[in-house]
């Protein structure tokens, strides 16, 4: 590990020192965001953000956003098998043993989170996501209750007059195959969107195999000079299988083998366990300038997925239906020395959920054992008012009061009346500020407070009872960092710390019958630092042999601890937060050569990570490196043609990319694959100019 701080020292330096003695006209194109409402130059920000632009997604495989979401400090995303994804922004993954919690995400103008707090991120595909921002830490006071972050992602864009085909298919080890085509049209006042997308592997260990299809129609029609329309439809059906974690002795003799039986449970492979998803989402989006002052934005947004899950020891069959509005006005005034926005407004949606839980008969449902129908309710209102002082200083301030509750009855075995929990109103602040000393040096800070109610997962856990008990955890965060950007926009530095105190931490349990609940666990103190660099060493376009050279490097630090954490007669209190690792540090360089050649290569460390709550029980330390070249602006006729081939962890790692934390039998991994390769070519066609469009 000090090798690594040390090499990522040296190569800061070196890359100042070459920034230094070298110097380019040209300026680069300036980072730009959009999180708070208002685009702003990246080196102002006030908060903690991440972000993954085309360029970043398009250099990883397009079967997964998993390496590119990744490369963002303060992030984790992981993936059990093909298709099984979790994702965790600055903590821990225990109250996500399956898919993704405590993470508000949006998808355009529309919140992909439900109001039972899941958010069904798999049913995405690659090709549908243009970009994403990650908002790290609380960011409750204009999104809603979440104490973990919120991840943007916005749909590709259409370049401006113009027609865009592309078709793009990639293939690769252990029987992956990935397709997408996509038709963009834009006319001077209507733009449409259409993506379709085929996905497949047979996965690396056995029973791990998945598919899905997936369709996306994106439309804005700029109906009046001020004042527009967006439309979003998606659907998606996925399936794949869960092979099940392994023992340590098991991972080592065979990683790609699936969960073997026992005298007490039959096979993953006899059970037929896996997960079978059909969504379709949809919504609409007006966006009215009323005045050069005002503004109005309204969005309403349902969502319908019939979910299945056969499981080791049960069969479990849930259909879920959300419907939610979210509407803001703002406000906006400029002067010499002073601009400022006010933004108020209010997000709510409903999602009911069906649970029927039967005995699981080798894949096939059976005797019915509990059946219950539960609907969360969740609604903010939020304000947010922005003051940018002189160019130089912006003051962000924000409140968001949170109302959340579920009602819940049983059908069967015993039918109980309709019951309602009701949380308290919480209020959620935050106060940031980040100040110009320069045109090149930033200053950020902020105090922000977290607040996150259970889950519908969570409170009726896999042990299929309601936890009536089970509370929100909260906590109040404080952060400061510093960003430097060089004039010309070849070095960009970000450096990020902070201190978040959470209570009522949410923690997984699994009991004799490996089924899940979730209970209340005292809380943590979560110290952390993240920094990110990237430098172009060589702009792109130069001349020579390399014609643009671009250096990246994120780095994670989590000195996370449990606090006042009692099980029973078991003191956890100062234990490593599970599921999180120490350290991540992540470097890329992007070599861009002549005739359009390009080499792309990655390491990822990562250090070991507690599996249990005991910290008795570790996953090794692991080093991956990924490689991928390619060639653009090949021609089949008129049209250019881009092939590529790319190679992941070269090294051949054993490691498990998603483990089982605090699992009954010692079951904590899920082996990730070996040394693998892939290839693939895209095609696009550009319907004014039969020219390169990379």
């Amino acid at each position: 590990m000090k090798s690594l701080l040390t090499a990522t020292l040296i190569l800061f330096a070196a890359i100042t020192s070459a920034q230094t003695g070298q110097d380019t006209t040209k300026r680069l194109n300036e980072v730009t965001i959009r999180p708070y409402f208002s685009i702003q130059p990246l080196l102002r920000s006030t908060g903690s953000i991440g972000f993954a632009d085309q360029n970043i997604i398009d250099r990883q495989p397009s079967n997964s956003l998993v390496n590119a979401v990744n490369t963002i400090s303060g992030v984790r995303m992981e993936e059990r098998s093909p298709g099984s994804y979790r994702l965790s922004i600055r903590g821990s993954l225990l109250r996500s043993p399956f898919g993704v919690r405590n993470v508000k995400i949006y998808f355009g103008d529309f919140p992909l989170t439900d109001a039972g707090g899941n958010s069904y991120l798999n049913a995405l595909d690659v090709a549908g996501a243009g970009s994403l921002q990650v908002l790290k830490g609380p960011h409750g006071s204009i999104f809603g209750a979440n104490s973990g972050g919120v991840v943007l992602i916005q749909p590709q864009l259409v370049p401006a007059d113009s027609t865009l085909a592309t078709l793009k298919m990639e293939g690769g080890s252990f029987g992956t195959f990935h397709q997408n085509a996509t038709l963009n049209q834009q006319f001077k006042k209507y733009t449409i969107n259409i993506t379709q997308a085929y996905q497949r592997s047979d996965g690396y260990r056995d029973h791990s195999d998945m598919d899905r299809k997936y369709f996306q129609l994106f439309q804005k029609y700029d109906y009046a000079k001020k004042a527009s329309l967006k439309a979003l439809l998606f659907y998606s059906d996925l399936r794949y299988n869960t092979p099940g974690g392994l023992t340590a002795a098991q991972f080592l003799a065979g990683p790609e083998a699936s969960r073997p039986a026992t005298p007490a449970t039959k096979s993953a492979i006899e059970q037929n366990a896996g997960i079978y998803s059909k969504t379709i989402y949809g919504g609409v989006s007006s966006d009215w300038i009323i005045t050069d002052h005002f503004k109005h934005v309204l969005s309403v947004f349902s969502t319908f997925t019939d979910f299945k899950n056969p499981f080791i020891t049960n069969y479990e069959k849930r259909k879920e239906f959300t419907l939610g509005l979210r509407s803001y006005i703002e406000y906006a005034r400029q002067a010499q020395n002073i601009n400022w926005k006010l933004n108020a407004g209010l997000e709510s949606m409903q999602t009911s959920t069906n649970y029927d839980n039967f005995d699981n008969d080798f894949g096939i449902p059976g005797n019915i054992k509990e059946a219950d129908d539960l609907r969360a309710s969740g609604s903010f209102a939020f304000v947010h008012l922005n003051f940018d002082l002189f160019n130089k200083l912006l003051i962000e301030t924000s409140a968001s009061a949170n109302l959340y509750e579920y009602t819940y009855k049983s059908i069967s075995p015993v039918p109980i009346p309709k019951r309602v929990k009701t949380f308290h109103v919480q209020l959620m602040p935050r106060l940031a500020l980040s100040y110009l000393i320069d045109p090149r040096f930033s200053l950020r800070t902020s105090l922000s407070r977290g607040y996150s109610p259970p889950s519908l997962g969570e409170v009726r856990g896999s042990n299929n009872v309601v936890n009536t008990s089970l509370q929100p955890e909260y906590g109040w965060n404080y952060e400061a960092g510093v960003r430097y950007q060089t004039m010309d926009g070849r070095l960009f530095l970000d450096v990020g710390g902070y201190y978040y105190k959470l209570k009522q931490a949410i923690v997984r349990r699994v009991d004799q019958n490996e089924k899940d609940y979730f209970v209340n666990a005292g809380g943590t103190k979560q110290w952390g630092l993240e920094t990110s660099l990237s430098y172009w060493v060589l702009p792109a376009k130069s001349s020579g042999f390399i014609r643009g050279l671009q250096l990246r490097n994120a780095y994670t630090l989590s000195h996370f601890k449990f606090e006042e954490y009692l099980n029973n007669t078991d003191n956890f209190s100062g234990n490593a937060l599970t599921g999180v690792p120490r350290a991540v540090v992540v470097s890329s360089a992007d070599i861009l050569l002549p005739k359009d050649f390009y080499v792309f290569l990655q390491h990822n460390y990562t250090s070991s990570i507690p599996l249990n709550d005991a910290n008795t029980v570790y996953a090794r330390k692991y080093h991956l490196i990924q490689a991928k070249a390619g060639w653009r602006n090949l021609r089949i006729g008129n049209t250019p043609v881009e092939v590529f081939a790319g190679a992941d962890n070269l090294l051949n790692q054993k490691y498990s990319l998603g483990n089982d934390l605090n699992a009954v039998g010692n079951r904590y991994f899920n082996a990730a694959a070996t040394r693998n390769f892939y290839a693939g070519l895209a095609l696009k066609f550009h319907g004014k100019e039969n020219r390169s469009i990379w």
